[in-house]
């Protein structure tokens, strides 16, 4: 977005989640980047019109910071990131990476992709296919 621009830009939230067979920078490193990926390639958004990223993971995930991966991304290192560990909920879904970002952005609500890859498309089966105009590519 830039300075002095005024029209339809919203600050919209963006969710997103996907699974990692082990925990291991490796695995985490590719799960995080095919998440990203499937976000920047199905939504209208830059870092410049992120307002700030929060992961979070599952308590049995540590090799390494999903933030540390985004930072790693063109222009992500300027995107205030977050990292936290999701709240333990018994048969909760496990090896699980998160994400949470809020962003300026024209899209409706309803014409936003929340990418939930792998195992987590369960999570939210209403996002993780494809079923508004906006999503097909």
């Amino acid at each position: 977005m830039q300075q002095g621009e005024i029209g339809d830009w919203r600050v919209r939230a963006i969710r997103g989640a996907t699974t990692v067979p082990e925990n291991s920078i490796a695995e985490i490193a590719n799960a995080v980047t095919e998440l990203l990926d499937a976000l920047e390639a199905k939504n209208p958004i830059t870092p410049d019109s992120m307002i700030s990223v929060t992961f979070s993971v599952t308590s049995d995930l540590d090799a390494i910071f999903p933030a540390a991966i985004a930072r790693q991304r063109p222009d992500w290192d300027t995107v205030p990131l977050l990292d936290v560990q999701h709240m333990q909920v018994s048969g909760s879904l496990p090896m699980c990476i998160r994400f949470l970002i809020h962003a300026y952005m024209t899209l409706p609500k309803a014409d936003i992709y929340h990418p939930y890859l792998r195992g987590a498309s369960g999570l939210r089966p209403d996002w993780s296919s494809v079923s508004t105009s906006a999503h097909v590519q």
